[in-house]
This record gives C-alpha cells, sequence and structure tokens, in this order.
C-alpha cells in the first residue's frame, strides 16, 4: 500500500519535504482526490494537504480571502454566501465526469486552475489568486504575494504555480479575492440553431452592451441531458445574464429582441438558471459512469464549431460547446484520437487539449496534457528545477 502523509502543519509538511529529499523519496500531491487521473507514480508515497484546513482571514468589506490548501471548496463557499459572496470563477466540479469521490479543496482548485463558464469575462481562477505560501521541493517555505489587492509582490509567482498541478510545490495557503453575488440570474435560449449559427448568435450577444456572463451551445445530442430535460426542444444557446433584478430584467429584453433574428426566443428563471450553468460547467450530459474518453479542449471562440465539424468526419464524437464556444466538452465514442485531435487543433489556429477521461491503460498511454513546443518544454524545465530541483513532485493530475 502507498504510504499517506497528512502533515497538520505547514512547518510539518516542510520537514517530511525535506528529510524525503534526504532519501529522494517522490511525492504525488493530493488535496480531496477528486481530480486523479493516474494511479500514484511508482514509489511515489501520497502528499495530502487534508490536514492543513481551515480559513485564516476573511475580510467581507475589503473581499480578500486567505484559507488553508486542504480546506474543502464547499466550507470557503458557504462562509462566502453567509455574506453574499463568491469566487468569480466558478471552479469546475469533476467528480460526475471522473466518477470520484472525496471532497474538493480550495487547494486542488488553485493547483489545477479549475476554471467554469464565468471564465471568459471573469478571469481563471489563477486570475482570482493574490497569494500563496508553499513548501518547494528543497524543504523551504516560501511566501508569495500579499492579503490585498493592492499588495503585487510575488503575485506571477503565486499565477505561475496556478494550473501546476502539484509538479511544482506543495501549495499550504491561498489568499484570493471574491466578488458580490448577483442579486439574480436569468438565461436567453435560442432554440434551434446549428454550430456555426450559434457560434455567430454568440458573437453578437458578446458585442452588446448587455454584459453576458455565460455563454454556451448544446447541441440536440445533449440538450435533454441538461436540466432534466427542461429546455425547449432543440438545439440550445444560452446566454446568461446577473445582476440587480432591474437591470437583468432590462438587459434580458436588449439581448432577447437581438436575438430574435437568429431563431426562437426563451427565458429560463433564476432557479433553472442556477442549475443549468452548475450543469454545464461540471459536464454533467458526460457523467455517464462510463470511461469514454472525455476531452476538455480549448481553442478559439469561432474555431470550436470547425474543430468538431472536422472531427465529425473521421471519427464518432459528441460534443458541447461553452465560454462562447472556446471551450468544447468533447467525447469520444471509442479511441481517445488524440493525434488527429490535435493535428486539427494546430489547423483551426491552436489551443489545447486535455483528456479527463479514458480506460486507464489508455491514459497510461497518451499524453493527456498538450505537448509543447521546445521553447516552452525548456522553458517549463527550468522552472521545475529551480522550484524541485530533485524532483520529488510527481504530478497526477489531482484536486
Amino acid at each position: 500500500m502507498t504510504p499517506i502523509h497528512e502533515p497538520l502543519s505547514e512547518e510539518a509538511a516542510a520537514r517530511l519535504v525535506m528529510i524525503a529529499g534526504l532519501s529522494a523519496t517522490p511525492f504525488s500531491i493530493s488535496g480531496g482526490g477528486t481530480r486523479s487521473l493516474l494511479p500514484a507514480t511508482d514509489g511515489a508515497e501520497q502528499l495530502s494537504t487534508r490536514g492543513l484546513n481551515g480559513i485564516v482571514a476573511y475580510n467581507p468589506a475589503e473581499m480578500t480571502m486567505t484559507v488553508r490548501a486542504g480546506t474543502p471548496l464547499e466550507k470557503v463557499e458557504a462562509a462566502l454566501a453567509e455574506n453574499r459572496q463568491m469566487l468569480a470563477f466558478e471552479p469546475v466540479d469533476l467528480r460526475g465526469v471522473l466518477g470520484s469521490s472525496g471532497i474538493p479543496t480550495i487547494g486542488g482548485v488553485f493547483a489545477t486552475n479549475a476554471s467554469g463558464p464565468r471564465r471568459f469575462v471573469a478571469g481563471a481562477a489563477r486570475d482570482s489568486l493574490l497569494g500563496v505560501r508553499f513548501v518547494n521541493g528543497k524543504g523551504e517555505i516560501v511566501k508569495a504575494g500579499g492579503r490585498v489587492m493592492k499588495n503585487v509582490t510575488g503575485l506571477d509567482l503565486a499565477k505561475l504555480l496556478a494550473g501546476s498541478h502539484g509538479s511544482l510545490a506543495l501549495l499550504t495557503e491561498v489568499t484570493f479575492r471574491v466578488l458580490p453575488m448577483p442579486e439574480t440570474a436569468v438565461t436567453i435560449v435560442v432554440s434551434n440553431l446549428n454550430d456555426a449559427e450559434a457560434t455567430a448568435a454568440m458573437a453578437t450577444a458578446m458585442a452588446l452592451p448587455v454584459e453576458v456572463s455565460g455563454a454556451a451551445h448544446l447541441p440536440e445530442s445533449v440538450r435533454g441531458r441538461f436540466v432534466g430535460g427542461a429546455l425547449p426542444d432543440g438545439a440550445a444557446t444560452v446566454l446568461r445574464l446577473e445582476g440587480l433584478a432591474a437591470s437583468v430584467s432590462v438587459r434580458a429584453q436588449k439581448l432577447a429582441d437581438a436575438m430574435a433574428g437568429f431563431g426562437t426566443v426563451s427565458q429560463c428563471d433564476a432557479g433553472l438558471t442556477q442549475r443549468l450553468w452548475r450543469e454545464i460547467r461540471d459536464a454533467t450530459p458526460y457523467a455517464d459512469g462510463t470511461s469514454r474518453p472525455l476531452w476538455r479542449v480549448s481553442v478559439a471562440p469561432t474555431a470550436g464549431q470547425q474543430l468538431v465539424a472536422a472531427l465529425r468526419l473521421e471519427a464518432g464524437v459528441d460534443a458541447f460547446y461553452d465560454w462562447q464556444g472556446g471551450l468544447v466538452w468533447l467525447r469520444m465514442e471509442s479511441d481517445p484520437e488524440a493525434a488527429l485531435l490535435r493535428r486539427y487543433i494546430k489547423a483551426v489556429g491552436g489551443g489545447h487539449a486535455t483528456l479527463l477521461r479514458a480506460r486507464p491503460d489508455v491514459l497510461a498511454a497518451t499524453e493527456i496534457f498538450q505537448p509543447q513546443t521546445d521553447a516552452v518544454t525548456a522553458i517549463q524545465t527550468a522552472v521545475k528545477a529551480s522550484f524541485d530541483p530533485a524532483g520529488l513532485f510527481r504530478s497526477r493530475m489531482t484536486g
């Protein structure tokens, strides 16, 4: 059985890493274990942040919070909700599509840069990060950034750790900004558009002065698997508006009028809107209990539908679009078709694809993350050597 270490303090974690460095014992870092794709690397011991738990500081007036990395995300969100505040980037929950259990942690959210539907207007998780504390591969405790938004000392270093998947250092504490929770939200639904028409409609909506905070297209193949089939028949192009009730009402009418030229328009109320965008965030249609390959692909907003159209000529695929078409949730019917997918990503102007799910043997044989150029790889190698010269931290994509 792989040893599991759960230090109860930052100092204990630092000692553990320092001692491990003497024997070159590698670690796989985990939080709640909800985003694990691969089994632990041979010889690697598990280093969990679950013992590093608790809210250190929270100032609702300044809209900042400092939390230990192993704190459950639900605890953070509950504290924010008491003050009508929220995380701007809507962290995605992968438990459904991965079939994993456990409780997501705030450290895992930032370590994986887990960002949801609002990301294309509010930024990714890393854009909310103000400061971090972490243990590097030498067992040293390092602080970067601060607890107020005007303090930018070390801010780039903090952002570097966001999305590093535990491959550079052990996050022990994160400080981030939060936003006021909107008073209400509605969704404008445009029905029966094909993928290309939906891309044009979303581009038009984003150009309007109505502050769209979510733009997704749900083709007919998936539409019925959202919100218990409550959306109107046909493919659904969905546009979210949030804010004060009076403002949302006026903006919704303007948006509906503009979208009427594209197709039949209807509206979802606040309750259905909340449920719909949570399911879009978590790719709920693909939380189907199978191991069919599932990709999360990021390209230019106009290129998403071009990519899917090209793939459908050569492979069995199912897909829907978020981020105005720039985020494609792509489920393959059998083989991941990694080479084919990445060839077409290059053809439509570039982007990146992450394989989130497949059979264990397929995951082990496939490059999960987008291959990088030699220049980028060289930079990544140099950064890794600076943070973790002995190569103690092995990523399993955990959170």
